[in-house]
């Protein structure tokens, strides 16, 4: 089978296309034939080897989500069956055309849905429904306020908040960007080169923040929390340190919390999993969230994909196309 590895730490041009021996799945693995990969900036960050807990990930294949079909099962594995269409949460190991997966990390791909929009699922809306929804425990009617709001975890975060009742407001880079998340659900988002966010909504607050911008949008953040508000960290892209007010902190009995999922046992995603298909399958089986795929490559074009991905100028998921 073919497959992308990581040839050194690096940028995308570390990323090579390789050929390797078909896997043979574990009592409790599925190997399914991978029909689609999602992008994500975890891959960007496990590729330039900043991933936490990534150790040396020469000879690493990248990607956390895919999409195909169950070709094999595993001896104990009793939901899945060769022939199943799948989506799925992996470590690593998605950017190839077979790859080994828990069988208990594995959702049907929604009736209707392509094997490239399945593909955008897994690691966003995974990552959304924990730290937005378990760690976040935003409610029907509490607001709630997303940075990076054109990403694959803004407009997941943004689809899926609205759809269960939250106002939601939202931060993006450009114009366009902004109207792509109002058209999604957010009541109004705002161009963070020409606007500040915490002007504009000072008046009122907000209940809880998905925050992987990290720097100085961590006071504004906290200052912007309404009394027993949360702030959720994914992410830290402009750097992990900040300064803010303990006392105020305790003075709202406002809660700093946040994330990694790749790290995370198997046990915990497959409990991550279950709540994700009772809670948020029936959503997308109603039509009140749908994919957002900005561009397609094949999966040779890693490289491009990559390339893209750091450019941030995309609006919702890049997909890597593998197969039929």
């Amino acid at each position: 089978m073919h497959q992308i590895i990581i040839t050194q730490p690096g940028g995308p041009e570390v990323l090579q296309l390789t050929s390797a021996d078909l896997p043979q799945p574990a009592p409790h693995q599925v190997l399914v034939r991978v029909q689609a990969a999602g992008v994500n900036r975890p891959d960007v960050l496990l590729r330039q080897g900043k991933y936490a807990g990534s150790g040396d990930v020469t000879g690493t294949v990248p990607g956390l989500e895919i999409a195909g079909t169950v070709e094999a099962v595993g001896a104990e594995v009793r939901r899945w069956h060769p022939g199943d269409a799948v989506c799925a949460l992996l470590a690593e190991g998605g950017y190839a055309e077979y790859a080994l997966v828990d069988d208990r990390h594995c959702l049907p791909v929604p009736l209707g849905w392509s094997m490239a929009e399945a593909a955008t699922l897994p690691e966003t809306v995974f990552t959304v429904w924990h730290n937005v929804f378990q760690r976040g425990q935003l409610q029907p009617g509490e607001t709630l306020l997303v940075h990076g709001g054109s990403s694959g975890i803004g407009v997941t975060a943004i689809q899926l908040a609205a759809a269960l009742g939250s106002p939601v407001f939202a931060t993006a880079g450009s114009d366009e960007k902004c109207r792509a998340c109002e058209k999604l659900g957010a009541t109004r988002c705002f161009n963070y080169k020409t606007e500040d966010f915490e002007d504009e909504l000072k008046g009122q607050g907000v209940d809880v923040v998905l925050d992987m911008i990290g720097g100085d949008y961590t006071p504004k953040n906290l200052r912007l929390l309404k009394e027993d508000g949360r702030l959720v960290f994914i992410n830290a892209m402009q750097g992990p340190k900040a300064e803010f007010n303990a006392l105020d902190v305790m003075r709202r009995r406002l809660t700093v919390t946040g994330s990694t999922l790749r790290p995370r046992s198997a046990e915990f995603k497959a409990a991550l999993a279950a709540a994700v298909e009772q809670h948020v399958w029936p959503l997308l089986a109603a039509g009140r969230f749908r994919p957002v795929i900005y561009r397609r490559f094949p999966l040779a074009e890693a490289i491009a994909a990559h390339q893209l991905m750091e450019s941030s100028a995309h609006i919702g998921k890049i997909v890597l196309e593998v197969g039929e």
